[in-house]
Formats: C-alpha cells, sequence, structure tokens
C-alpha cells in the first residue's frame, strides 16, 4: 500500500472489524486509510453468502478496493478484532448482533452504528454484553459523504466514555450524550421523523403536482410562505436521495416507526415515510441522477417509471 505523506500511525495491536461493509463502513475505511499508515481492516457482508456470484463477485471488489481484507465467516472476522463497528440495514441490525455474540473476545467494543430503535439496541447490547463483549450505542448524524471517518456520532450508554476515547484515538467525531443505551439512537430516530419524513413529503407533493400540471406554482408558493429554502432544488436533492437509498432509508424508518410506538403515538407518519422511501428506492433508477438535475426532470422520471409497474 502507498503511503500518503502526513500519515500517522494508529499502533492498534488488533484489526478493526466490519460487519456489513456497504456505503457507510466504505466510508469509514476509506477516511481512515487517508490518515492512518499502519491501520488494519477486517470485513464481513451477508453478500458474500448469496448463491449470486456477481453479487459475492462485486462485494470481494469492494474489499480489495478499500484495501481491507475480506471475510467470508464473520467468526474469522472478530478472532482478534477488539473494536467491531455494526453497519448493516436496520432491519438486520439485531441479527447482526446475535451472529458477532457467538464470536466476540471478551471486552471488545461493539460500535452499534445501526439506525434502529432504542427497545432493538437494548436488545443487541443484552446479547453482546451476555457474551463478554461491550456494546456501545452509535448514532450517524449525517451523511458518510464527504466527512467519511469524520461523520458526527453521537454515544450512549455504560461504556461511552471507553467508546469516546478509543474513537477518539482513531480520528473520528464523537460526543457522548448522558443516559443509558439507546439514549443517543432517541435522538437519531425521532430526528428522522422530520429529515425523512420531509422527503416523503416532496415525493408524495411533487410528483402529485406533476401528474397534476401544477408542480411549479406549488413550489412557487411554498417558497412565498418559507423564503430562502430553496424548494426546487431541494426537491430535486431529496428526490434523488430516495431513489438512490431508498430500501434503507424505509428500513430506517420502520424502526423509527417502532421508536414512536414505544413512546405511546402510532407512529404513522414514520410508516407512511417508509412507503414513500421504499416506492422511491425499487423503481430502479439508482444512480441516474446526482440531485443537481432540475426536479422536474427527476419527477417526470419517477413518474415513467410509476407507469411500467
Amino acid at each position: 500500500m502507498t503511503k500518503i505523506p502526513h500519515q500517522k500511525q494508529a499502533n492498534l495491536p488488533y484489526p478493526i472489524a466490519f460487519v456489513g461493509f456497504g456505503e457507510a463502513a466504505q466510508a469509514f475505511a476509506a477516511g481512515w486509510r487517508q490518515v492512518f499508515s499502519d491501520i488494519e481492516i477486517v470485513a464481513y457482508d451477508i453478500k458474500t453468502d448469496v448463491e449470486d456470484a456477481a453479487v459475492r463477485a462485486a462485494k470481494f471488489a469492494d474489499y480489495e478496493k478499500a484495501a481491507v481484507r475480506g471475510v467470508e465467516d464473520l467468526a474469522d472476522g472478530l478472532e482478534r478484532a477488539m473494536a467491531i463497528f455494526s453497519l448493516v440495514t436496520a432491519d438486520q441490525a439485531h441479527e447482526a448482533a446475535k451472529s458477532a455474540a457467538k464470536s466476540i473476545r471478551k471486552d471488545a467494543l461493539y460500535f452499534d452504528c445501526n439506525s434502529c430503535a432504542p427497545g432493538t439496541k437494548r436488545r443487541s447490547a443484552d446479547i453482546i454484553e451476555a457474551a463478554g463483549g461491550r456494546y456501545v450505542d452509535i448514532a450517524v448524524m449525517s451523511p458518510v459523504h464527504p466527512k467519511l471517518h469524520k461523520t458526527p456520532l453521537l454515544t450512549s450508554g455504560p461504556h461511552s466514555e471507553d467508546a469516546v476515547e478509543f474513537l477518539s484515538e482513531i480520528d473520528m467525531s464523537v460526543k457522548a450524550v448522558d443516559g443509558d443505551t439507546g439514549r443517543a439512537s432517541s435522538m437519531k430516530m425521532i430526528r428522522s421523523v422530520m429529515v425523512k419524513g420531509l422527503e416523503a413529503l416532496v415525493l408524495e407533493c411533487v410528483l402529485s403536482g406533476t401528474r397534476a400540471g401544477v408542480a411549479d406554482e406549488v413550489l412557487d408558493s411554498l417558497e412565498a410562505s418559507y423564503p430562502g429554502f430553496g424548494w426546487k432544488k431541494r426537491a430535486a436533492y431529496m428526490m434523488e436521495r430516495a431513489l438512490t437509498h431508498g430500501p434503507r432509508r424505509a428500513a430506517e424508518m420502520r424502526e423509527v416507526a417502532l421508536t414512536v410506538q414505544e413512546l405511546g403515538f402510532s407512529g404513522g407518519m414514520a410508516t407512511a415515510t417508509a412507503d414513500w422511501e421504499e416506492l422511491a428506492g425499487n423503481l430502479g433508477l439508482k444512480g441516474r441522477f446526482s440531485g443537481d438535475e432540475d426536479y422536474a426532470e427527476i419527477a417526470d422520471a419517477v413518474l415513467a417509471a410509476l407507469s411500467k409497474q
């Protein structure tokens, strides 16, 4: 591996392990590679277990591109690791914790970075702690690009102090919040009611407006009511996000609905958001847009894709 000028040494006597190696894990790894000359990273992703040879090959290509050691068995990945980052889809986070608990080393830090309901995190914590690991509730508070490993994180729970110390050593941006396991995730999940909910509202508003032939007028009216928001530009960006990340966002929003239900409300807004995210993400338009296009171009493509279903 070519050393980048001004890199420093991490001096970790063990590898960092990833459970799941999608966008977030790859972003973290890429950021660390820019900072540290000696960091060892191992990764396991469930996509290497599927029957589709192309899917398996693509994941191993991800490992090679990121200069990490990919393994086909999770136990191999956790054999020496004392820091484990779980970055799977929200609906698989608890299963990932159960799988990791079978092989986790005593006192290893298990960073659950998945967007899950606090109750889900607490159930995963019970499993990891019973196996001898140290479970850490992590909330990832913004997209991982362009900040990579410096993406802001929140952490809560009994091992927060140890988590902040370790994550700071590997150049991550983390803040501990007071409270038990699940409090950091409560902040992330409840915030998503608004953040992801806006995406769903934009989809319903803009697509309906486009089909009715009044989208420009509606967005101009919104701009007059909320000046400076930039509704047309933001509409394009939000629709692209749903097209690109819809299935993952849908899984997260179902955990958001569970969060809201745990607090005594119906979770209907979060559930409806999940439905819109899933619909958009399954249209086959991932990668077609950047979000910088005219919103009308994206809306027309979405409506055309919907008409074919």
